[in-house]
């Protein structure tokens, strides 16, 4: 988070967003909680995976983006686990 150029609040907050809006779009039911861990988690998961790839997403905006990604990730891969 440090090298995206936010600290821990933004993060925090950032996060929720991401998480929120993932839920949203992946049609899910998860509280307020676990959607600030999906887009913190999904921004740090997602960047890594943007990394092999040269993409590099940085200030809030682009950890925004890259939560969003990566929480979306999570929510399908939990939902493939759940029902495998």
């Amino acid at each position: 988070m440090e090298s995206a150029g936010i600290g821990w609040i933004a993060a925090i907050i950032i996060g929720g967003v991401a998480g929120w809006l993932a839920e949203q779009v992946m049609k899910s039911n998860m509280g307020v909680f676990m959607n600030i861990i999906l887009g913190i988690v999904g921004a740090v998961i997602a960047n890594a995976i943007l990394a092999v790839f040269g993409i590099v997403l940085t200030g809030w905006l682009g950890y925004l983006i890259a939560g969003f990604i990566g929480a979306c990730i999570l929510i399908a891969i939990g939902r493939a686990f759940r029902r495998g």
